[in-house]
């Protein structure tokens, strides 16, 4: 923690998700399945898809936008972009550039992409902390978005019923009544399981070179070994950042998990011993929506009033990396 450090404040949040809808039902079209071996695996009804030339930059403008809306700041006032994604529709340019350009916002501000998969947000907001915890910036816009279904095997049932496309998006800015809306955060990541969660780029070597081994170009997961590394990594983690915050879980109001799969959230839920209606959940009308999923779940829940604003929340993340992280963030009225 910086010495003097500046608070920052969740001005606003928003999220977009596509209009297509994929149900279980439509997936039978493709896999032996039914609605039932689904859901009682992943928790799963339906999930929302990009369609045509849609792509995670379209949803992430969109977020960006609800997110503005919610704030009391203006496009011209933000002073850098930090956009989660692994799922983008180009490397190159940066997400955070395009979405710069089309928002009209001015030019030479910095904007950079980041990627941390499903603990995306948390890292984005990690970052923004120390930036306007040093003074360096005020107003910052994050951007969570991916369209994940575009880099499904699609011959893969495991794996390709499970993701969802969607963006999520934060304004966040100096505080000016002195309290800090991040009340603790912490991000961590384990690089020697990496190998579970994969997605390989596409590329050949050189013609003068030796030919390099192709790989799969899609989404490849060890399901069972993600399931065993969340149930063994998060109760303890989330305890210990209640913990580490000077805090007891009677404080906390709501946890927010990514949303990746309904029995990995029971799974934790039970072992934190936390009642069904502090645990948020959507996963069964959106899926995984990788980086997005969090702020999902947040908006989502307060315009249908499972959340109430003016509390307290765990916002956690986990994926592919092997990444996780979390914070515990103050939710003021007003924020979306």
């Amino acid at each position: 923690m910086i010495n003097n450090a500046i608070p920052l404040r969740i001005a606003g949040v928003g999220y977009s998700v596509p209009k297509a809808v994929v149900t279980n039902e439509d997936l039978t079209k493709l896999y032996d399945t039914s609605d039932e071996w689904i859901y009682t695996r992943t928790g799963i009804k339906e999930r929302r898809m990009v369609s045509g030339d849609e792509s995670a930059f379209e949803l992430g403008v969109d977020a960006a936008k609800n997110a503005l809306a919610k704030s009391d700041i203006k496009a011209d006032d933000i002073e850098l972009i930090i956009v989660a994604t692994s799922a983008p529709s180009q490397l190159y340019p940066a997400m955070g550039c395009r979405i710069q350009a089309e928002l009209g916002i001015p030019n030479n501000i910095p904007a950079f992409d980041i990627t941390a998969a499903c603990t995306g947000l948390i890292y984005a907001l990690s970052i923004a902390r120390g930036f306007i915890a040093s003074g360096m910036y005020k107003n910052i816009l994050i951007v969570a978005t991916d369209n994940n279904s575009k880099l499904l095997d699609w011959s893969d049932r495991s794996c390709s019923i499970l993701f969802g496309d969607g963006a999520g998006a934060m304004v966040v800015t100096a505080s000016e009544d002195g309290v800090d809306d991040i009340i603790s955060i912490d991000i961590k990541s384990d690089g020697s399981i990496g190998n579970i969660i994969e997605f390989n780029l596409a590329g050949k070597n050189c013609p003068l070179v030796e030919p390099n081994t192709e790989k799969p170009q899609f989404i490849t997961m060890n399901g069972k070994e993600v399931y065993r590394f969340v149930a063994r990594v998060l109760p303890e983690y989330v305890e210990q950042l209640v913990a580490n915050a000077g805090m007891k879980n009677e404080d906390i109001d709501y946890l927010i998990p990514h949303q990746a799969n309904l029995r990995i959230i029971q799974a934790v839920q039970e072992r934190l011993g936390y009642s069904e209606d502090k645990v948020i959940t959507n996963i069964e009308r959106f899926g995984n929506t990788s980086a997005a999923s969090i702020p999902l779940a947040l908006v989502e829940s307060v315009e249908q009033g499972k959340v109430k604003l003016g509390s307290t929340a765990i916002l956690t993340g986990f994926g592919a990396g092997m990444t996780w992280g979390g914070a515990i963030v103050r939710l003021r009225e007003g924020i979306c």
